[in-house]
């Protein structure tokens, strides 16, 4: 990767800058001004494309389309022939389908029977729809009205060779594969896909299939954030649980700074837990400790251990989500290569009061839908405490509710961020 700022460098784009009060806008500039794309590039064949970065330009060799075609079943005929006020009878000499063109001149008062996608007849410019045309033997009759060029596509139309087919920095979609494959683009340059390490701390963690003994839960947090890394379509690093130890967790951090591009931890950085944290990352990395003004969420620590970002990530489950979500999926997409992805925002109604006080941003678990006007409501569900996963489940959408916003009354409309935008 290029040679990012140090966290210094990063905070001083903020005027106010306090890490015990710091904004989630505020965090979020200072991790975007931290963090920058990695550099290898590979080619892949076309499908293998799906879901990656884009390291270049596409640009086509070809028009799109490639000639002038009919984009209707109908008649190809000359402009020029026919009579504005009447009908017009025209003599049928021939068809031309999708692949098999029309070969030979088509002369004053002559038409072609054409198929949609069929390239259009030396001489035409306008196609007449079949639903409206009458035939009789070999001769077609048109009614008035016809406009000159309708109902054809010309060459080039959608895409002039030599120019971009696609951007660098897009991830690549369904669309793009047929787009790129009518362009008989066989192979693409993407973005090496980002190497993230994971895991979650905690002497209280136990891996699923173990028995539980007082006080002990599964760790839930590494299978939340495998889910949420596999959709980023980031190469992962699954180093599993770490215990509350200064020599393994600094083993741990050596380990992931030396191959992966980011690392991901949950637990560990709240007051009386991030003593411990900062003693090892003082030895490893540059690391700030920030008390975000956001809820659920308020602890986190970023900066980087060996050549690797770091974001370290409350233990509590719905912290660990919230604070992916709209602090570190961004970030990684941006070190994938990708282009702005910030998902957008949908305004709803609000079916019943949200408590807010200001000073913070809230996110709250809530199910989007659908009223009887047709227009979009937004209910909270469930309890909204940090440790509660199953509300996340429950919900479809985040209630985002602004820094310095205060309580939301019924019929009010909120900010929504939809799962699917995010999934």
């Amino acid at each position: 990767m290029t040679a990012s700022p140090t966290l210094s460098q990063a905070v001083s784009c903020l005027d106010d800058y306090d890490p015990d009060a710091l904004r989630v806008a505020d965090a979020r500039r200072v991790i975007e001004r931290f963090v920058s794309p990695v550099e290898a590039v590979e080619r892949v064949a076309l499908r293998a494309a799906l879901g990656r970065v884009l390291a270049a330009d596409v640009i086509s060799a070809i028009d799109v389309p490639a000639h002038d075609n009919s984009a209707m079943d109908g008649f190809a005929v000359r402009s020029s022939d026919l009579d504005a006020g009447k009908e017009t009878s025209l003599r049928v000499i021939g068809a031309a389908f999708a692949g098999v063109p029309f070969e030979g001149p088509v002369g004053a008062g002559e038409a072609v029977r054409v198929m949609t996608g069929a390239v259009m007849p030396q001489s035409c410019d306008t196609v007449v729809v079949q639903e409206i045309a009458r035939l009789e033997g070999d001769e077609v009759h048109v009614p008035a009205g016809q406009q000159r060029g309708q109902h054809r596509r010309l060459r080039g139309e959608d895409l002039r060779a030599g120019r971009a087919a696609l951007d660098a920095g897009r991830i690549v979609t369904p669309a793009d594969l047929g787009l790129l494959a009518s362009l008989g683009v066989a192979e693409l340059p993407v973005r090496r896909r980002l190497r993230v390490a994971f895991f979650s701390t905690g002497d209280e963690l136990r891996s699923i299939g173990e028995a539980l003994a007082a006080g002990e839960v599964y760790d839930s947090n590494r299978y939340t954030l495998y889910g949420m890394l596999s959709r980023l379509g980031v190469e992962l690093i699954d180093m599993g649980v770490v215990p509350d130890r200064r020599d393994a967790l600094q083993e741990a951090m050596r380990i992931a700074g030396d191959n992966a591009d980011a690392i991901i931890s949950s637990g560990g950085v709240s007051v009386g837990e991030a003593d411990f944290t900062r003693e090892v990352m003082q030895r490893l990395g540059d690391v700030a400790f920030w008390k975000i003004a956001m809820r659920p969420g308020r602890p986190m620590a970023f900066g980087r251990v060996g050549k690797a970002c770091y974001f370290g990530l409350p233990g509590n489950p719905v912290a660990v989500m919230i604070t992916f979500y709209f602090l570190v999926r961004d970030a990684l997409l941006r070190m994938s290569g990708a282009g702005e992805r910030r998902v957008a925002m949908l305004r709803a109604r609000a079916l019943g009061g949200i408590r807010k006080r200001p000073g913070r941003t809230e996110y709250q678990r809530a199910v989007l839908e659908f009223g009887d006007d047709g227009s979009m409501q937004v209910r909270t569900v469930g309890t909204q405490g940090s440790g509660v996963l199953r509300s996340m489940s429950q919900a479809n959408c985040i209630v985002v509710l602004g820094h310095d916003q205060t309580t939301v009354r019924a019929g009010e409309l909120v900010d929504c961020v939809a799962f699917d935008g995010l999934l």
